[in-house]
């Protein structure tokens, strides 16, 4: 019952934003931990309250110093403090021999849980309270080194048209299929875990395009919150045969960190949603 709760507090937990402090040359990444709870429901029949306070007070005092002695994280005491990761944790004590540990990691900034794990652990005295405080302590950390997700900002895929033609009935179906471009290159970054899709809801410009308004799109990105910013365009050379690109800038700098253009390829119109996956999964996904 007491795991269920501490799972459910993840849910619920309030995160605010991000901010960070110097340590030296390096900026050391704020970590928030509470303590963790424990719950005795072995049932036996000597109270142990203090032994376990007491097993517990060094098992915190430990993990503080484990992860506070790297000097890649700074220890502190809410994300109102500048917490980039918040550690929380419970302990429950299932039987005479073994007691169960529920640990999670939640980005802060990111709005995620980045680690999210139960582990078993045998023994009630000092020495098996040290051997589960290492090992919760190693997992954290790689939980910690992990990379954020990039925050990006993918802007509608555009049509690039010049063949004789390029107007009338054909606009409504070519919408549909550029939507089912934008929307499968979302999927994909998204799901390479590498990216956090930012959501640009209606922005873009309305007289021009995105393509041609040199780099316009990375301050768009930044007022979003993004990263990164990526446009897209489809270019039509005749009615079976289209090349694809794309574009990444950074938006804070509107530097260009990466392009990609596929060439010609063959193929009806339902065909540029594969091409461009395949583009972006080559030229960003995989290369990185």
């Amino acid at each position: 019952m007491h795991l269920r709760r501490l799972i459910l507090s993840v849910c619920l937990l309030v995160v605010l934003p991000v901010s960070y402090a110097l340590a030296g040359a390096e900026t050391a990444i704020g970590i928030a931990m509470d303590d963790f709870s424990y719950t005795d429901t072995s049932a036996e029949p000597a109270n142990q309250t203090a032994a376990h306070e007491r097993r517990l007070a060094a098992f915190m005092a430990a993990l503080r110093q484990d992860i506070g002695g790297d000097r890649r994280y700074r220890l502190v005491s809410s994300a109102q403090d500048g917490a980039a990761f918040k550690v929380i944790g419970g302990i429950q004590k299932t039987s005479t021999l073994v007691q169960w540990a529920k640990i999670a990691v939640i980005d802060v900034g990111g709005r995620k849980v980045v680690m999210d794990k139960l582990y078993t652990f045998r023994g009630d005295n000092d020495e098996s309270w040290e051997r589960a405080e290492i090992f919760v302590s190693r997992e954290i950390m790689a939980a910690l080194a992990t990379p954020a997700p990039i925050a990006m900002a993918v802007f509608d895929f555009e049509l690039e048209d010049t063949t004789a033609a390029s107007a009338g009935a054909s606009a409504t179906s070519d919408a549909s299929y550029l939507a089912e471009v934008t929307g499968s290159v979302r999927e994909a970054l998204g799901q390479s875990g590498r990216y956090r899709i930012v959501d640009v809801g209606g922005q873009a410009l309305k007289a021009r395009a995105l393509r041609d308004c040199d780099g316009c799109e990375a301050a768009i990105a930044q007022k979003l919150g993004a990263d990164q910013s990526l446009i897209g365009v489809v270019r039509r050379v005749s009615r079976t045969e289209y090349t694809l690109g794309f574009q990444v800038r950074d938006a804070r700098t509107g530097a260009v960190l990466a392009r990609g253009d596929s060439g010609l390829r063959l193929g009806a119109d339902y065909s540029w949603k594969r091409g461009a996956v395949r583009l972006v999964s080559d030229r960003l996904i995989e290369n990185q």
